[in-house]
């Protein structure tokens, strides 16, 4: 039997609803009585052993909540392909049925939480192995999306207790490239300077990057980059106190960045591009961001550059997949849980429009059980809604920072550290549990 997982559906507007039951080949006329003030929660099972699902169907009453099984798996199919954000989809029709029964089915289970942890201790309380999976992964699913129940990861001096405030990570961008206009060059001091500057206004990590990433951007020898940026970590260690992270995949780049006083390692790739990267994080025993990435094609224009025609079948569940891949990289290379973090990688393989998507159902992420990094500052899917360039997107990305952090985020990345750091604060005090303390 295959390992069974589970996520979180998290669908905040009836427009998202009915797309998403379009994409499952469910009524919506079916769903609609379950869509409330804050739209619909559900939880998709995969791989549940097939004599489990009329077990499950008895225990979700009509009036309260609905199960439909999505695809049948048969003990001998054809192969499917591999690879990150693949789904299996149903099999064409009697295409390896002649086998018998099915031996696992994918379902939704939309109902409310309450209901579903409830179903998990019933069924732990009389089953067998099987059973005991099935309610495992609901209670685990679960507890990781309500409860948020992250604990603390270090990263140099500054401890993040996750859930008691949103941290904020300035953006340091030591090339002559910048999609944001922010690029400082060969400047160490200017890069210095705007550390120290960050930190005077609210920067809980500074984050150091010497190659842009914007769409269309070329790549710069791995010598190119260290020489841009490792005289900036060291500076900036040396001087400041708060914690420096490297905005790098390449190998030699962030060794030699560690050396020079980095904390964490912000990876674009989510350990898929370079081989040892998550050793080496975990060789020096410091957090790694591991990002949701997919390449396409970009296109160029006033507002700046952008994906577009990238397609998904199943957009936030192959961002979760894929981050759920990439942490079982990181952990098999021996990186601690706590050190983990996950970004959706807004703007990196997404259209504007996929973009928006990723915002508004961010909270999928929770999940997953790690703290969420979200970077969505002056990016051009701003510019496209608003019409305006990066040097004019403060409004809109202030928008995308607290609906972000209203969403589960941990963590933003920005270049606008004052007034995002207000933001941020503001945010927390109406969304988190902790009281502000009032000036």
């Amino acid at each position: 039997m295959p390992m069974i997982t589970a996520r979180v559906l998290s669908l905040p507007t009836e427009a998202d609803v009915r797309e998403e039951a379009g994409r499952l080949g469910v009524p919506f006329a079916s769903l609609e009585p379950l869509v409330g003030d804050v739209g619909l929660q559900a939880i998709a099972l995969q791989d549940i052993p097939a004599q489990i699902v009329a077990t499950l169907e008895t225990m979700v009453p009509a009036h309260l909540g609905l199960v439909v099984a999505l695809q049948a798996k048969y003990p001998h199919p054809s192969p499917l392909p591999q690879g990150e954000g693949v789904e299996h989809f149903p099999l064409p029709e009697g295409e390896g049925q002649g086998e018998g029964c099915a031996s696992a089915i994918d379902l939704l289970v939309a109902a409310p939480p309450p209901l579903l942890r409830d179903i998990a201790s019933r069924l732990d309380a009389a089953g067998d192995e099987d059973v005991h999976a099935v309610a495992n992964a609901l209670r685990t699913t679960l507890d990781r999306y309500l409860g948020r129940q992250l604990g603390a990861t270090r990263c140099g001096n500054l401890t993040m207790e996750w859930g008691s405030r949103t941290y904020v990570m300035g953006i340091i961008n030591v090339t002559p490239d910048s999609f944001s206009g922010d690029g400082l060059g060969a400047n160490i001091e200017a890069a210095v300077e705007q550390g120290r500057r960050f930190v005077e206004e609210g920067a809980d990590i500074l984050d150091v990057g010497g190659e842009s990433t914007r769409p269309g951007s070329q790549p710069v020898s791995v010598q190119e980059e260290i020489d841009r940026v490792v005289p900036v970590v060291r500076r900036l260690a040396q001087e400041l106190s708060v914690p420096i992270s490297v905005d790098s995949y390449k190998l030699l780049v962030v060794q030699e960045a560690l050396e020079a006083g980095a904390h964490m390692v912000n990876d674009i790739w989510g350990l898929r591009r370079t081989e040892g990267l998550g050793s080496l994080a975990a060789a020096y025993d410091v957090p790694i961001v591991l990002m949701h990435n997919r390449r396409g094609e970009t296109t160029k224009s006033p507002i700046g550059g952008h994906f577009q025609g990238v397609q998904y079948r199943d957009l936030m569940g192959e961002i979760v997949q894929g981050l759920r891949e990439s942490i079982d990289l990181a952990l098999r290379a021996n990186v601690k849980w706590e050190n983990i973090l996950v970004d959706p990688g807004l703007g990196f393989g997404k259209t504007p429009q996929q973009n928006l998507v990723v915002m508004r159902r961010l909270r999928e992420l929770c999940s997953l059980g790690r703290p969420i990094l979200m970077g969505t500052s002056r990016k051009s899917v701003i510019g496209m809604v608003l019409g305006l360039p990066p040097e004019e997107r403060l409004e809109g990305t202030a928008a995308t920072v607290a609906v972000s952090i209203a969403n589960g985020a941990d963590i933003v990345r920005v270049h606008d550290v004052k007034e995002m750091a207000r933001v941020a604060r503001m945010t927390d005090a109406i969304t988190r549990a902790a009281r502000p303390t009032l000036k």
